[in-house]
Protein backbone atom coordinates (compact mmCIF):
# COMPACT_ATOMS: atom_id res chain seq x y z
CA UNK A 1 0.00 0.00 0.00
CA UNK A 2 1.06 3.61 -0.99
CA UNK A 3 0.94 6.22 1.69
CA UNK A 4 1.18 9.74 1.49
CA UNK A 5 4.69 11.26 2.36
CA UNK A 6 4.58 12.13 6.14
CA UNK A 7 5.53 15.32 6.68
CA UNK A 8 4.30 15.94 10.58
CA UNK A 9 7.34 15.29 11.89
CA UNK A 10 8.98 18.48 9.88
CA UNK A 11 5.59 20.60 10.50
CA UNK A 12 6.15 19.71 14.29
CA UNK A 13 9.59 20.79 14.43
CA UNK A 14 9.17 24.23 13.07
CA UNK A 15 9.64 26.80 15.32
CA UNK A 16 5.73 28.46 16.29
CA UNK A 17 6.54 32.20 15.30
CA UNK A 18 4.07 35.12 15.81
CA UNK A 19 2.34 36.12 13.21
CA UNK A 20 4.14 38.71 10.58
CA UNK A 21 1.82 42.03 10.36
CA UNK A 22 1.64 42.90 7.01
CA UNK A 23 1.39 46.62 6.48
CA UNK A 24 -1.79 46.18 5.07
CA UNK A 25 -4.19 44.25 6.97
CA UNK A 26 -7.37 44.29 4.48
CA UNK A 27 -5.39 41.74 2.31
CA UNK A 28 -6.30 38.40 2.41
CA UNK A 29 -3.41 36.10 1.81
CA UNK A 30 -4.44 32.28 0.16
CA UNK A 31 -2.53 28.94 -0.49
CA UNK A 32 -5.09 28.03 -3.32
CA UNK A 33 -5.83 24.25 -3.21
CA UNK A 34 -3.80 24.07 -7.17
CA UNK A 35 -1.98 26.19 -9.57
CA UNK A 36 -4.38 28.76 -11.03
CA UNK A 37 -3.27 27.96 -14.73
CA UNK A 38 -6.16 29.40 -16.92
CA UNK A 39 -8.53 32.24 -16.19
CA UNK A 40 -11.64 30.47 -18.08
CA UNK A 41 -13.59 28.66 -15.89
CA UNK A 42 -16.34 27.32 -18.86
CA UNK A 43 -13.31 26.07 -20.74
CA UNK A 44 -11.48 24.39 -17.95
CA UNK A 45 -13.99 22.63 -14.84
CA UNK A 46 -10.56 22.48 -12.69
CA UNK A 47 -11.89 23.62 -9.09
CA UNK A 48 -8.91 26.43 -8.92
CA UNK A 49 -10.70 27.64 -11.46
CA UNK A 50 -13.84 27.77 -10.62
CA UNK A 51 -13.09 29.60 -7.16
CA UNK A 52 -11.70 32.08 -9.03
CA UNK A 53 -14.67 31.89 -11.92
CA UNK A 54 -16.90 32.66 -8.58
CA UNK A 55 -15.07 35.75 -7.35
CA UNK A 56 -14.88 37.33 -10.71
CA UNK A 57 -18.16 36.37 -12.72
CA UNK A 58 -21.41 36.02 -11.48
CA UNK A 59 -24.20 33.24 -12.49
CA UNK A 60 -28.00 34.29 -12.92
CA UNK A 61 -28.77 31.93 -9.88
CA UNK A 62 -26.29 30.56 -6.82
CA UNK A 63 -26.90 27.98 -4.40
CA UNK A 64 -27.07 28.09 -0.68
CA UNK A 65 -24.81 26.45 1.28
CA UNK A 66 -28.22 23.33 1.29
CA UNK A 67 -27.96 23.81 -2.37
CA UNK A 68 -31.19 25.36 -2.92
CA UNK A 69 -31.01 27.94 -5.80
CA UNK A 70 -31.83 31.65 -5.42
CA UNK A 71 -31.41 34.70 -8.20
CA UNK A 72 -28.78 35.98 -7.94
CA UNK A 73 -28.27 38.64 -10.97
CA UNK A 74 -31.77 37.98 -11.30
CA UNK A 75 -34.56 39.99 -10.21
CA UNK A 76 -36.55 37.34 -11.27
CA UNK A 77 -36.91 34.02 -13.15
CA UNK A 78 -40.83 33.48 -13.88
CA UNK A 79 -41.77 30.13 -15.04
CA UNK A 80 -44.89 29.95 -17.66
CA UNK A 81 -46.80 27.86 -19.58
CA UNK A 82 -45.95 24.48 -17.39
CA UNK A 83 -42.00 24.85 -18.22
CA UNK A 84 -41.85 26.03 -22.00
CA UNK A 85 -41.25 29.49 -21.29
CA UNK A 86 -38.88 30.83 -18.85
CA UNK A 87 -38.89 35.20 -18.42
CA UNK A 88 -35.65 36.24 -16.43
CA UNK A 89 -34.83 40.23 -15.36
CA UNK A 90 -31.62 41.39 -14.49
CA UNK A 91 -31.14 43.27 -11.75
CA UNK A 92 -30.67 47.15 -12.09
CA UNK A 93 -27.46 48.73 -12.29
CA UNK A 94 -25.32 46.33 -12.51
CA UNK A 95 -21.80 46.64 -13.87
CA UNK A 96 -19.07 44.99 -15.85
CA UNK A 97 -15.35 45.60 -14.72
CA UNK A 98 -14.32 47.22 -17.83
CA UNK A 99 -17.40 50.15 -16.76
CA UNK A 100 -20.19 48.75 -19.40
CA UNK A 101 -23.28 47.66 -18.65
CA UNK A 102 -24.23 44.01 -17.79
CA UNK A 103 -27.12 43.70 -20.45
CA UNK A 104 -29.33 40.63 -21.65
CA UNK A 105 -27.49 40.38 -24.86
CA UNK A 106 -24.14 39.97 -22.45
CA UNK A 107 -26.23 37.22 -20.72
CA UNK A 108 -27.01 35.47 -23.83
CA UNK A 109 -23.97 34.92 -25.44
CA UNK A 110 -22.85 33.75 -21.99
CA UNK A 111 -24.94 31.10 -21.96
CA UNK A 112 -24.56 29.92 -25.54
CA UNK A 113 -20.90 29.67 -25.19
CA UNK A 114 -21.19 27.92 -21.67
CA UNK A 115 -24.10 25.29 -22.93
CA UNK A 116 -21.37 24.31 -25.77
CA UNK A 117 -19.30 23.14 -22.84
CA UNK A 118 -21.66 21.74 -20.17
CA UNK A 119 -23.52 18.62 -20.95
CA UNK A 120 -26.55 19.78 -19.34
CA UNK A 121 -26.47 23.03 -21.11
CA UNK A 122 -26.46 21.26 -24.13
CA UNK A 123 -29.73 19.63 -23.44
CA UNK A 124 -31.47 22.97 -22.51
CA UNK A 125 -30.25 24.17 -25.24
CA UNK A 126 -31.65 21.71 -27.36
CA UNK A 127 -34.83 22.22 -26.00
CA UNK A 128 -35.03 25.71 -26.88
CA UNK A 129 -36.58 27.26 -29.80
CA UNK A 130 -34.99 30.92 -29.35
CA UNK A 131 -33.74 32.79 -26.41
CA UNK A 132 -33.90 36.37 -27.06
CA UNK A 133 -33.75 39.63 -25.05
CA UNK A 134 -37.07 41.84 -25.15
CA UNK A 135 -35.40 45.03 -23.27
CA UNK A 136 -31.73 45.21 -22.14
CA UNK A 137 -32.66 43.79 -18.42
CA UNK A 138 -34.47 40.80 -19.70
CA UNK A 139 -34.25 37.57 -21.93
CA UNK A 140 -37.05 35.08 -22.73
CA UNK A 141 -36.48 31.23 -22.96
CA UNK A 142 -39.01 29.65 -25.42
CA UNK A 143 -38.61 25.91 -25.34
CA UNK A 144 -40.17 23.14 -27.38
CA UNK A 145 -40.24 20.71 -23.92
CA UNK A 146 -41.13 21.91 -20.21
CA UNK A 147 -37.86 22.31 -18.71
CA UNK A 148 -38.56 23.15 -14.59
CA UNK A 149 -35.48 22.74 -13.57
CA UNK A 150 -33.87 26.28 -15.46
CA UNK A 151 -33.09 27.70 -11.69
CA UNK A 152 -30.51 24.22 -10.67
CA UNK A 153 -28.83 23.52 -13.95
CA UNK A 154 -27.96 27.67 -13.85
CA UNK A 155 -26.50 27.67 -10.44
CA UNK A 156 -24.43 24.40 -11.27
CA UNK A 157 -20.54 25.07 -10.01
CA UNK A 158 -18.28 22.30 -12.15
CA UNK A 159 -18.30 24.82 -15.15
CA UNK A 160 -20.62 27.40 -13.81
CA UNK A 161 -23.17 29.46 -16.34
CA UNK A 162 -20.65 32.37 -15.98
CA UNK A 163 -21.41 35.77 -17.10
CA UNK A 164 -19.18 37.95 -19.01
CA UNK A 165 -19.25 40.90 -21.61
CA UNK A 166 -20.66 39.82 -24.95
CA UNK A 167 -17.40 40.40 -26.39
CA UNK A 168 -15.71 38.17 -24.19
CA UNK A 169 -18.35 35.32 -24.86
CA UNK A 170 -18.04 35.38 -28.24
CA UNK A 171 -14.50 33.40 -27.95
CA UNK A 172 -14.49 30.13 -29.35
CA UNK A 173 -15.32 28.06 -26.36
CA UNK A 174 -13.03 25.18 -26.87
CA UNK A 175 -10.03 28.20 -26.79
CA UNK A 176 -8.81 30.56 -23.55
CA UNK A 177 -10.82 33.82 -23.05
CA UNK A 178 -7.99 36.69 -23.35
CA UNK A 179 -9.18 38.79 -20.24
CA UNK A 180 -11.32 37.78 -17.49
CA UNK A 181 -14.05 40.54 -16.86
CA UNK A 182 -16.77 40.00 -15.30
CA UNK A 183 -19.62 41.62 -12.98
CA UNK A 184 -18.38 39.86 -9.67
CA UNK A 185 -17.53 41.36 -6.32
CA UNK A 186 -13.64 40.53 -7.05
CA UNK A 187 -11.60 42.25 -9.72
CA UNK A 188 -9.05 39.98 -11.23
CA UNK A 189 -5.86 42.15 -11.32
CA UNK A 190 -4.38 41.48 -14.90
CA UNK A 191 -1.14 42.97 -14.50
CA UNK A 192 0.01 41.35 -11.31
CA UNK A 193 -0.44 38.18 -12.15
CA UNK A 194 2.29 35.46 -12.47
CA UNK A 195 1.12 32.16 -14.26
CA UNK A 196 1.63 29.39 -11.82
CA UNK A 197 2.86 31.50 -8.79
CA UNK A 198 0.73 34.58 -7.91
CA UNK A 199 -2.38 36.04 -8.74
CA UNK A 200 -4.69 38.86 -7.18
CA UNK A 201 -8.48 39.60 -7.31
CA UNK A 202 -8.89 43.26 -5.60
CA UNK A 203 -12.57 44.24 -4.40
CA UNK A 204 -14.93 46.04 -6.73
CA UNK A 205 -16.03 48.96 -5.61
CA UNK A 206 -18.56 49.57 -8.19
CA UNK A 207 -20.22 46.27 -6.84
CA UNK A 208 -23.59 46.21 -5.32
CA UNK A 209 -24.62 43.58 -3.69
CA UNK A 210 -27.75 41.76 -3.16
CA UNK A 211 -29.95 42.38 0.32
CA UNK A 212 -30.19 39.13 1.32
CA UNK A 213 -27.99 37.25 3.71
CA UNK A 214 -24.44 35.37 2.42
CA UNK A 215 -24.96 31.50 1.92
CA UNK A 216 -22.23 30.29 -0.20
CA UNK A 217 -22.89 31.38 -3.79
CA UNK A 218 -26.49 33.02 -3.31
CA UNK A 219 -27.03 36.23 -1.38
CA UNK A 220 -25.32 39.19 -0.77
CA UNK A 221 -21.29 39.03 -1.50
CA UNK A 222 -20.67 41.48 0.76
CA UNK A 223 -16.73 42.12 1.08
CA UNK A 224 -14.94 42.98 3.46
CA UNK A 225 -11.15 43.31 2.52
CA UNK A 226 -9.54 45.81 -0.22
CA UNK A 227 -7.02 42.55 -1.80
CA UNK A 228 -7.12 38.90 -2.18
CA UNK A 229 -3.39 37.42 -3.16
CA UNK A 230 -3.32 33.88 -4.01
CA UNK A 231 0.35 32.00 -2.86
CA UNK A 232 0.93 29.30 -5.22
CA UNK A 233 3.13 27.01 -2.64
CA UNK A 234 3.37 23.40 -4.48
CA UNK A 235 5.14 22.30 -1.08
CA UNK A 236 2.70 21.27 1.37
CA UNK A 237 5.31 21.35 3.98
CA UNK A 238 6.64 25.30 3.24
CA UNK A 239 2.97 26.42 2.90
CA UNK A 240 2.07 25.27 6.51
CA UNK A 241 5.53 26.79 7.33
CA UNK A 242 3.86 30.18 6.16
CA UNK A 243 0.22 29.63 7.58
CA UNK A 244 1.90 28.91 11.42
CA UNK A 245 4.32 32.22 10.71
CA UNK A 246 1.60 34.44 9.52
CA UNK A 247 2.99 34.97 6.03
CA UNK A 248 -0.47 33.53 4.83
CA UNK A 249 -3.97 33.43 6.64
CA UNK A 250 -5.36 30.91 5.02
CA UNK A 251 -4.55 27.31 3.32
CA UNK A 252 -7.60 25.82 1.67
CA UNK A 253 -6.37 22.64 1.52
CA UNK A 254 -3.41 21.51 3.27
CA UNK A 255 -1.81 17.88 3.08
CA UNK A 256 -4.10 16.09 4.96
CA UNK A 257 -0.71 14.04 6.83
CA UNK A 258 -0.21 17.64 8.64
CA UNK A 259 -3.92 18.27 9.69
CA UNK A 260 -3.09 17.09 13.06
CA UNK A 261 -0.19 19.20 13.87
CA UNK A 262 -2.36 22.39 12.42
CA UNK A 263 -5.14 21.34 14.70
CA UNK A 264 -2.14 21.99 17.82
CA UNK A 265 -0.80 25.20 16.66
CA UNK A 266 -1.89 28.22 18.85
CA UNK A 267 -3.69 31.00 16.52
CA UNK A 268 -4.60 28.29 13.73
CA UNK A 269 -8.19 26.75 13.22
CA UNK A 270 -9.07 24.04 11.06
CA UNK A 271 -12.25 22.56 9.68
CA UNK A 272 -14.36 20.90 7.19
CA UNK A 273 -15.70 23.83 5.02
CA UNK A 274 -17.39 21.51 2.65
CA UNK A 275 -20.02 19.41 4.08
CA UNK A 276 -21.23 17.22 1.24
CA UNK A 277 -17.63 16.14 0.30
CA UNK A 278 -15.91 14.97 -3.58
CA UNK A 279 -16.47 11.67 -5.59
CA UNK A 280 -12.94 10.75 -7.03
CA UNK A 281 -12.80 9.47 -10.30
CA UNK A 282 -10.79 7.90 -12.64
CA UNK A 283 -11.67 9.92 -15.93
CA UNK A 284 -11.31 6.60 -18.59
CA UNK A 285 -11.05 7.72 -22.58
CA UNK A 286 -13.86 6.42 -24.50
CA UNK A 287 -12.33 7.08 -28.11
CA UNK A 288 -8.73 5.31 -27.87
CA UNK A 289 -7.74 2.08 -27.58
CA UNK A 290 -7.22 0.17 -25.23
CA UNK A 291 -9.73 2.01 -22.71
CA UNK A 292 -12.33 2.01 -25.47
CA UNK A 293 -13.02 -1.29 -24.96
CA UNK A 294 -15.99 -2.02 -22.56
CA UNK A 295 -14.58 -5.23 -20.95
CA UNK A 296 -10.91 -3.85 -20.21
CA UNK A 297 -12.58 -0.82 -18.34
CA UNK A 298 -14.21 -3.65 -16.64
CA UNK A 299 -11.15 -4.99 -15.57
CA UNK A 300 -9.78 -2.01 -14.72
CA UNK A 301 -12.43 -1.21 -12.21
CA UNK A 302 -12.12 -4.82 -10.95
CA UNK A 303 -8.42 -3.95 -10.18
CA UNK A 304 -8.69 -0.84 -7.90
CA UNK A 305 -9.19 -0.96 -4.49
CA UNK A 306 -11.04 2.29 -3.66
CA UNK A 307 -9.88 1.68 0.38
CA UNK A 308 -6.53 1.66 -0.52
CA UNK A 309 -6.77 5.31 -2.95
CA UNK A 310 -8.76 6.93 -0.22
CA UNK A 311 -6.41 5.66 2.42
CA UNK A 312 -3.20 7.13 -0.20
CA UNK A 313 -4.56 10.34 -0.39
CA UNK A 314 -6.66 11.30 3.03
CA UNK A 315 -4.68 8.84 5.36
CA UNK A 316 -6.09 6.66 7.86
CA UNK A 317 -8.98 8.34 9.55
CA UNK A 318 -12.06 6.88 8.13
CA UNK A 319 -14.27 10.05 9.48
CA UNK A 320 -12.84 11.97 6.34
CA UNK A 321 -13.58 9.74 3.52
CA UNK A 322 -16.41 6.72 2.98
CA UNK A 323 -15.86 3.61 0.65
CA UNK A 324 -18.16 1.88 -1.18
CA UNK A 325 -18.44 5.12 -3.55
CA UNK A 326 -21.17 5.09 -6.89
CA UNK A 327 -21.88 7.30 -9.31
CA UNK A 328 -24.97 8.82 -7.71
CA UNK A 329 -25.03 10.54 -4.35
CA UNK A 330 -28.96 11.88 -3.74
CA UNK A 331 -29.15 10.36 -0.29
CA UNK A 332 -31.65 7.45 -1.26
CA UNK A 333 -30.08 4.26 -0.49
CA UNK A 334 -31.81 2.51 -2.77
CA UNK A 335 -30.42 4.31 -5.65
CA UNK A 336 -26.58 5.29 -3.75
CA UNK A 337 -25.87 1.85 -3.10
CA UNK A 338 -27.48 0.13 -6.15
CA UNK A 339 -24.46 -1.81 -8.16
CA UNK A 340 -21.99 -1.17 -4.92
CA UNK A 341 -21.19 -4.87 -5.06
CA UNK A 342 -18.80 -3.79 -7.79
CA UNK A 343 -16.48 -1.79 -5.77
CA UNK A 344 -17.10 -3.11 -2.68
CA UNK A 345 -13.51 -5.22 -2.72
CA UNK A 346 -11.22 -5.48 -5.35
CA UNK A 347 -11.38 -8.73 -7.17
CA UNK A 348 -8.32 -11.62 -6.77
CA UNK A 349 -5.03 -10.49 -9.60
CA UNK A 350 -5.81 -14.23 -11.56
CA UNK A 351 -9.09 -13.27 -11.81
CA UNK A 352 -8.28 -9.65 -12.93
CA UNK A 353 -5.74 -11.32 -15.65
CA UNK A 354 -8.32 -13.42 -16.91
CA UNK A 355 -10.70 -10.81 -17.68
CA UNK A 356 -8.10 -9.03 -19.93
CA UNK A 357 -7.27 -11.73 -21.32
CA UNK A 358 -10.88 -12.72 -22.41
CA UNK A 359 -11.27 -8.87 -23.32
CA UNK A 360 -8.51 -9.19 -26.07
CA UNK A 361 -5.52 -7.04 -24.02
CA UNK A 362 -2.26 -7.22 -25.40
CA UNK A 363 -0.05 -4.70 -23.45
CA UNK A 364 -0.91 -2.39 -24.81
CA UNK A 365 0.11 1.21 -23.18
CA UNK A 366 -1.66 3.17 -21.44
CA UNK A 367 -0.57 6.90 -20.63
CA UNK A 368 -1.54 7.97 -17.14
CA UNK A 369 -2.06 11.88 -17.03
CA UNK A 370 -0.31 12.32 -12.81
CA UNK A 371 -0.52 15.68 -12.08
CA UNK A 372 2.70 15.72 -9.31
CA UNK A 373 1.61 18.90 -7.85
CA UNK A 374 -1.92 18.43 -6.60
CA UNK A 375 -2.23 17.28 -3.19
CA UNK A 376 -5.27 14.73 -4.05
CA UNK A 377 -4.03 13.61 -7.58
CA UNK A 378 -0.68 13.06 -6.92
CA UNK A 379 -1.22 9.98 -4.82
CA UNK A 380 -3.98 8.94 -6.34
CA UNK A 381 -1.93 8.60 -9.28
CA UNK A 382 0.90 6.75 -7.39
CA UNK A 383 -1.83 4.13 -6.28
CA UNK A 384 -3.98 3.41 -9.07
CA UNK A 385 -0.67 3.22 -10.92
CA UNK A 386 0.28 0.49 -8.77
CA UNK A 387 -2.82 -1.70 -8.57
CA UNK A 388 -3.05 -1.54 -12.19
CA UNK A 389 0.41 -2.75 -13.09
CA UNK A 390 -0.27 -5.70 -10.54
CA UNK A 391 -2.55 -7.01 -12.70
CA UNK A 392 -0.66 -6.76 -16.20
CA UNK A 393 -1.86 -3.38 -17.40
CA UNK A 394 1.06 -1.63 -19.52
CA UNK A 395 0.15 2.13 -17.48
CA UNK A 396 2.44 4.64 -19.22
CA UNK A 397 2.51 7.01 -15.56
CA UNK A 398 3.32 10.59 -17.20
CA UNK A 399 4.18 12.98 -14.74
CA UNK A 400 3.60 16.67 -15.25
CA UNK A 401 1.93 19.46 -13.35
CA UNK A 402 -2.04 20.37 -13.39
CA UNK A 403 -2.18 22.73 -16.16
CA UNK A 404 -0.68 20.32 -18.36
CA UNK A 405 -3.03 17.71 -17.53
CA UNK A 406 -5.89 20.04 -18.34
CA UNK A 407 -4.67 20.57 -21.79
CA UNK A 408 -3.69 17.24 -22.68
CA UNK A 409 -6.93 15.84 -21.67
CA UNK A 410 -8.30 17.50 -24.40
CA UNK A 411 -6.82 15.48 -27.25
CA UNK A 412 -8.97 12.90 -28.74
CA UNK A 413 -6.52 11.10 -30.50
CA UNK A 414 -4.96 7.93 -30.27
CA UNK A 415 -2.48 6.81 -28.24
CA UNK A 416 0.30 7.00 -30.64
CA UNK A 417 -0.92 10.40 -31.42
CA UNK A 418 -0.78 12.55 -28.24
CA UNK A 419 -3.78 10.62 -26.62
CA UNK A 420 -4.02 9.49 -22.99
CA UNK A 421 -5.77 6.68 -21.41
CA UNK A 422 -6.78 8.11 -17.95
CA UNK A 423 -6.71 10.65 -15.39
CA UNK A 424 -7.84 10.87 -11.61
CA UNK A 425 -10.31 14.43 -11.06
CA UNK A 426 -12.83 14.85 -8.95
CA UNK A 427 -16.83 15.77 -9.09
CA UNK A 428 -18.79 17.30 -5.84
CA UNK A 429 -21.20 15.37 -4.53
CA UNK A 430 -23.83 18.04 -5.09
CA UNK A 431 -23.17 17.62 -8.79
CA UNK A 432 -24.42 14.20 -8.29
CA UNK A 433 -27.99 14.38 -6.52
CA UNK A 434 -29.82 13.76 -9.68
CA UNK A 435 -29.04 13.31 -13.47
CA UNK A 436 -29.36 16.80 -14.25
CA UNK A 437 -26.38 18.28 -13.02
CA UNK A 438 -24.04 14.93 -12.76
CA UNK A 439 -22.40 15.66 -16.11
CA UNK A 440 -19.53 13.37 -15.65
CA UNK A 441 -22.14 10.19 -15.71
CA UNK A 442 -23.52 11.43 -19.03
CA UNK A 443 -22.87 9.77 -22.58
CA UNK A 444 -23.59 12.19 -25.08
CA UNK A 445 -20.49 11.39 -27.06
CA UNK A 446 -18.69 14.41 -28.33
CA UNK A 447 -20.58 16.89 -26.10
CA UNK A 448 -19.52 14.95 -22.67
CA UNK A 449 -16.99 15.78 -20.39
CA UNK A 450 -13.41 14.75 -21.18
CA UNK A 451 -13.52 11.08 -22.32
CA UNK A 452 -16.28 11.50 -24.28
CA UNK A 453 -18.21 8.50 -23.51
CA UNK A 454 -21.47 7.70 -25.65
CA UNK A 455 -23.89 5.63 -24.85
CA UNK A 456 -27.70 5.49 -26.10
CA UNK A 457 -29.05 3.88 -22.39
CA UNK A 458 -27.32 6.57 -20.45
CA UNK A 459 -29.00 9.16 -22.43
CA UNK A 460 -32.50 7.61 -22.41
CA UNK A 461 -32.66 7.34 -18.92
CA UNK A 462 -31.29 10.91 -18.59
CA UNK A 463 -33.64 12.32 -20.79
CA UNK A 464 -36.63 10.31 -19.80
CA UNK A 465 -35.84 11.48 -15.88
CA UNK A 466 -36.06 15.13 -17.58
CA UNK A 467 -39.52 14.56 -18.11
CA UNK A 468 -41.33 12.76 -14.91
CA UNK A 469 -41.99 14.58 -11.82
CA UNK A 470 -43.24 11.72 -9.53
CA UNK A 471 -40.80 10.86 -6.60
CA UNK A 472 -41.12 7.45 -6.67
CA UNK A 473 -40.40 7.19 -10.92
CA UNK A 474 -37.35 9.44 -10.74
CA UNK A 475 -35.78 7.04 -7.89
CA UNK A 476 -36.77 4.19 -10.28
CA UNK A 477 -34.44 6.12 -12.76
CA UNK A 478 -31.54 7.33 -10.92
CA UNK A 479 -30.93 3.75 -9.51
CA UNK A 480 -31.02 2.75 -13.25
CA UNK A 481 -28.43 4.99 -13.95
CA UNK A 482 -26.14 4.82 -11.70
CA UNK A 483 -26.36 0.77 -12.33
CA UNK A 484 -25.95 1.65 -16.11
CA UNK A 485 -23.03 3.73 -15.44
CA UNK A 486 -21.15 0.44 -13.58
CA UNK A 487 -21.62 -1.15 -17.22
CA UNK A 488 -20.68 1.74 -18.92
CA UNK A 489 -17.97 3.43 -16.53
CA UNK A 490 -18.18 6.80 -17.71
CA UNK A 491 -15.49 7.24 -14.90
CA UNK A 492 -14.33 4.57 -12.45
CA UNK A 493 -15.71 5.92 -8.95
CA UNK A 494 -12.64 6.12 -6.42
CA UNK A 495 -14.22 6.88 -3.15
CA UNK A 496 -15.44 9.90 -1.53
CA UNK A 497 -13.66 12.52 0.91
CA UNK A 498 -14.05 15.47 2.72
CA UNK A 499 -11.34 18.25 2.39
CA UNK A 500 -9.73 19.85 5.50
CA UNK A 501 -8.93 23.46 5.64
CA UNK A 502 -6.57 25.82 7.61
CA UNK A 503 -6.80 29.52 8.82
CA UNK A 504 -5.80 31.89 11.37
CA UNK A 505 -7.97 32.79 13.99
CA UNK A 506 -7.83 36.76 12.88
CA UNK A 507 -9.67 35.62 9.75
CA UNK A 508 -13.71 35.01 10.21
CA UNK A 509 -16.25 34.60 8.25
CA UNK A 510 -15.48 32.01 5.75
CA UNK A 511 -18.92 30.41 4.35
CA UNK A 512 -19.51 26.78 4.15
CA UNK A 513 -20.31 25.18 0.60
CA UNK A 514 -18.33 22.99 -2.10
CA UNK A 515 -16.02 25.25 -2.94
CA UNK A 516 -14.47 28.03 -1.30
CA UNK A 517 -15.93 31.51 -1.89
CA UNK A 518 -13.87 34.75 -0.82
CA UNK A 519 -16.87 37.08 0.51
CA UNK A 520 -18.14 37.68 3.85
CA UNK A 521 -14.21 37.01 5.27
CA UNK A 522 -12.99 39.60 7.47
CA UNK A 523 -9.58 39.77 8.71
CA UNK A 524 -8.80 41.37 12.27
Amino acid sequence: MIKRRSLMAAAAAMPLARPAIGANAKTLSVVPQAVLNTIDPVWSSAQVVRNMGFMVFETLYGRDEFMNPHPQMLEFGLMEDGGKRWTLKLREKQMFHDGTPVLARDCIASLRRWARRDPGGATLMARTDELAATDDRTMVFRLNKPFPHLPELLSKFVVPAVMMPERIAMTDPFKQIPEAVGSGPFRFVHNEHVLGSHAVFAKNENYVPRNEKPSWTAGGRLVLVDRVEWKMIPDGGTAVNALMTGEVDWIEIPLPDLIGSLRKTRGIKTGHLDTYGQIMALRLNHLAYPTSNPAIRQAMMAAIDQREVMIAIMGGDPENWSVPMGFMATGKKEVDEAGLDNVRKRKPIAEVKAMLEKAGYKGERMPLLHATEHTFYNPASLIIAQQLKEVGLNVDDQPMDWGTVQSRRTNRGQINEGGWSMFPTVTPVPDNQSPLTSSFTRGNGKDAFFGWPEDAEIERLYHQWLEVSDPVEQTRLERAYQLRSFDVLPYIPLGRYLQSSAWRENVTGILKGPSAVFWNIAKS
